[in-house]
Parts: structure tokens; C-alpha cells; sequence
């Protein structure tokens, strides 16, 4: 297996950098064995049955991205110039792994502030990565972060505009609750009350997951042999009830369909030994052809990068040739791609 056999051309004007209004009237691939349906996201219940049940990713995208000011006491008097900051996660020692840009121009210690409220100092440099110690902790920590932060948006939007105001609802799900991600669970954010109600009117049941999104969702494969590629690692969890409710429906017949890649990678490092199981813990999964699933029956996901991970997942569970045939379809008939694109439902 070769990274070149998970490349294909994107058109450039088919990368959304805006999602679709409302969110359920998003268009939706359905490749369901061999056939290749054009429909809505709100169609969604007509594919599924009474008894299926999806898993819903519940983490809650953090305002990440941080623009401020480094200050530093000099011989030649004050001085001060601007930084960027992303935050990646909380360490045990109250810190934050960031990216940092310029980080060479910082010194340990320094002060950065980020708003009137909101400031940090740098603490450590490990293996090239920032370690950021702020002057608030908890729910102060929290918002004092939502008035100066801005949505991490992923770096091919990122290119084209800066983030708004608006993408602090665009990109976050109508039920996100565990703050902690980085990145969103794209393929939930076409989710509105109006299709939540449908399929719940469908008989269609639900359960939610935790996986914390990180920004190596976005590294490229870098190794020509896609199987010695590396996994970040991501924090995840699968409660006691929410396995007591995947096996009851594998156990009436019903279908259990993952919601975007994330809940997919949770479910399936949580099965590992046959069988889901109760899971907590950093997930490093990488699921490839070959892989064999344990849980997943199928998976909505959007429309991902060439030479990803994410299309090597999606490739494992319908086949290369089959998810080439899906994309060449997508791009000829316009789909949108990436987080803020349009979606697929795959069935084997």
C-alpha cells in the first residue's frame, strides 16, 4: 500500500469554506453496497431503519487560536511584538501544548498577553513543542478563552479567510458539551433539531462518545508505505451505558453507524478484543484496508484529503476501488469537500 494510491485531483472552487444553511440541507452522497444515490442530509431517515442506532461524537471545540502581544523588560527598555498561539491540550501540570509562532523569539518565562483578562507565560520547550502556563485556571480560564479566542479552523480554510464570529457556531455541534477539542467532528456539524427530530420520529436511537479532536487530524502522511505512518494520539471515552446500548442493538438486529471518523477510531480502539468494551484513555488507532471492524456496520463522513488517514479509513471499510469510484462521483457531480463540505453514508 502506497500513500500515491490514496491521491486524487480536487478542483480548487469544491473546498467549502463556509457550511451549508441550514445545516441538513447539505447534499448527501449515499454509496450503499454498489449503488451511488444523490440526496439531502435531511434525508437522512429515509436510509436508516427502526433500531439503528447512530454514535455521536459530544466533545465541544475550544476557541483555540490565540492572537497576542509578548512583553520583555530589555536594556534598551520595554519591549514588545506580536505571537499566535494554538492550543493543542491540558498537561497534568496545568499547562497547555501549543504551537507557537514565532516560538524561536520567545524565552522562558516571558509574558504574552492574549487579552485584558487573559495572559501566559511560556514554562517549557519539549521536542520543539511550547508548554504555556496561564494566569487563570477553570471556568474563569474558560471564558476569559471564549472572549479572546477564535475557532481553530482547519488550515485549508484557514488559507482563504480568517476565522469570525460566525464560525463560533458554524463550527461546533448543536450538541457539543465536553470542552477539549481542537479540531470538530465535521460530519455531526450537519446535524439540526429539525433531522434530530425526524430521526428520532424513524425510530432511529442514539449515543454519544467523547473523542478529543486534536490538530493532528490535519498532518499529512509523509511515508511512501502508508503502514509504518505514525498516528497522533487522541482522548477518548466510551461509557459503561453507551456499550450496553451498541450491544443491544447488535443484539436485535439494528445497525450501529458511527457519525464522522472520530466516533468511528473511538468505537473500534473500544472493541479491539472482539467486542466494545468499556474505554477511556489516548487512542493512536490507524485504520487502514485491511483492518477488520469490530462494530461499525457504516459511516456519514464528509469528503476528506487526499493522501489522508481519514480516506485510508474510509478506503478499509468500503474497499480502495470502490471509494474511488465514490470520489470521482463527488467531484464530478460538484459535491463540497472538507469540514465545511457536504456528506457521504457509507454502507459496505
Amino acid at each position: 500500500m502506497k500513500l500515491s494510491d490514496f491521491d486524487f485531483h480536487l478542483p480548487e472552487d469544491l473546498i467549502a469554506t463556509r457550511p451549508a444553511s441550514p445545516r441538513s440541507s447539505a447534499r448527501l452522497l449515499v454509496a450503499n453496497g454498489e449503488t451511488v444515490t444523490d440526496a439531502h442530509v435531511f434525508d437522512l431517515p429515509d436510509w436508516l431503519q427502526p433500531g439503528d442506532r447512530l454514535v455521536l461524537n459530544d466533545t465541544r471545540v475550544i476557541p483555540a487560536r490565540l492572537n497576542g502581544r509578548r512583553h520583555r523588560d530589555t536594556a534598551q527598555g520595554p519591549v514588545s511584538a506580536a505571537i499566535e498561539a494554538t492550543l493543542l491540550d491540558p498537561q497534568a501540570d496545568g499547562t497547555w501544548a501549543a504551537l507557537i509562532k514565532p516560538l524561536k523569539k520567545v524565552k522562558l518565562g516571558e509574558d504574552i498577553r492574549f487579552s485584558d483578562d487573559l495572559s501566559a507565560t511560556l514554562d517549557r520547550v519539549e521536542d520543539g513543542q511550547a508548554y504555556l502556563r496561564f494566569n487563570l485556571t477553570g471556568e474563569d480560564f474558560d471564558a476569559a478563552l471564549e472572549h479572546a479566542g477564535a475557532m481553530p479552523l482547519p488550515p485549508y480554510i484557514a488559507a482563504k479567510r480568517p476565522a469570525d464570529e460566525q464560525d463560533k457556531t458554524d463550527y461546533q455541534t448543536i450538541w457539543a458539551r465536553n470542552s477539549g477539542a481542537v479540531a470538530a467532528p465535521t460530519a455531526s456539524l450537519h446535524f439540526d433539531q429539525a433531522l434530530m427530530q425526524a430521526l428520532e420520529g424513524r425510530g432511529v436511537a442514539i449515543s454519544h462518545v467523547t473523542l478529543h479532536v486534536g490538530a493532528g487530524t490535519f498532518l499529512p502522511v509523509k511515508v511512501e508505505d502508508v503502514t509504518t505512518h505514525k498516528m497522533h494520539a487522541e482522548w477518548g471515552k466510551v461509557s459503561a451505558s453507551v456499550v450496553e446500548e451498541i450491544r443491544a442493538t447488535k443484539a436485535a438486529g439494528g445497525r450501529v453507524i458511527p457519525v464522522g471518523t472520530t466516533a468511528l477510531r473511538l468505537i473500534e480502539s473500544a472493541a479491539r478484543s472482539g467486542q466494545i468494551e468499556p474505554w477511556e484513555g489516548d487512542t493512536d488507532i490507524f485504520i487502514y484496508p485491511g483492518f477488520e471492524f469490530h462494530v461499525t456496520d457504516a459511516l456519514m463522513t464528509n469528503f476528506h484529503l487526499p493522501k489522508s488517514t481519514l480516506l485510508m479509513l474510509v478506503s478499509a471499510l468500503m474497499g480502495q476501488d470502490r471509494m474511488r469510484d465514490v470520489y470521482a462521483h463527488a467531484i464530478e457531480q460538484k459535491y463540497r469537500f472538507f469540514s465545511y463540505g457536504d456528506a457521504s453514508l457509507l454502507i459496505p
